[in-house]
């Protein structure tokens, strides 16, 4: 998919973009806060190891992260997101516009934003913030949503791309298990933008059953990138 990009991803056109991703893996590649992989050099670098092995794109937290990235895989379509705790709102996934400035100067060409019904700060809607994204930033939308509800309203809102990303995350969702190929499923069959599988994709039968079922991209982080989680795992299973 890479010789479809330019030597900028930033002059790609939209079209173009969404097309790179088509039918592909984009890897996650994040770290908690207090680990000491969240370096935003082993970040690029692990990035560009999921490129080497086919990976049509990345998604990536921080706008020292994504800048890292883009300087080491300049033709790359980033996914871009800044995760923020504000007091009072569960949103949390580039919830003001401000996050989203920081993440484009970066060089994310695709802004990731939570696209639930909670509510958001400063009266912000989801709509404003697509709006402003798209007119002052020139760049693509992605919602993250937990529920084919917030999904119809994030299209309406103008959106780009739409991702079961926090299915499962959420009050309303808590009760589920991601993958939620159950939402995946209700979105293909709704929506008519691209919808992309992300959370809790853990082998490649799951990755194919995701594509099966319409998906037109898939994201992938923890079973590839989730060193310590993994570690932890197989240290329970172990007699000592």
């Amino acid at each position: 998919m890479s010789d479809l990009l330019p030597s900028s991803t930033a002059r790609l056109p939209h079209g173009a973009l969404a097309a790179a991703l088509h039918h592909g893996l984009i890897v996650s590649c994040q770290a908690p806060v207090d680990s000491p992989l969240h370096d935003a050099r082993v970040i690029a670098a692990m990035a560009q190891a999921a490129v080497r092995q086919g990976a049509v794109g990345v998604r990536i937290d921080t706008p020292e992260h994504v800048r890292q990235v883009r300087w080491r895989l300049p033709e790359i379509p980033i996914i871009g997101l800044w995760k923020q705790s504000l007091p009072g709102f569960d949103v949390y996934i580039t919830p003001q516009f401000h996050h989203a400035q920081a993440i484009a100067a970066a060089g994310a060409d695709i802004i990731a934003i939570d696209a639930t019904l909670r509510p958001r700060p400063n009266g912000e809607t989801v709509r404003s913030l697509t709006t402003h994204i798209h007119e002052q930033l020139g760049k693509l939308v992605m919602a993250d949503v937990d529920s084919l509800a917030a999904a119809v309203a994030a299209v309406e809102a103008g959106v780009d791309l739409v991702g079961t990303t926090l299915y499962g995350y959420t009050a309303q969702t808590q009760d589920q298990t991601p993958p939620g190929f159950d939402l995946l499923r209700v979105l293909v069959q709704t929506l008519s933008i691209p919808v992309i599988c992300e959370g809790g994709i853990s082998t490649p039968a799951q990755a194919q059953q995701a594509f099966a079922l319409g998906a037109t991209a898939i994201v992938v982080g923890t079973a590839i990138t989730g060193i310590e989680p993994l570690t932890q795992a197989y240290v329970r299973a172990c007699p000592r």
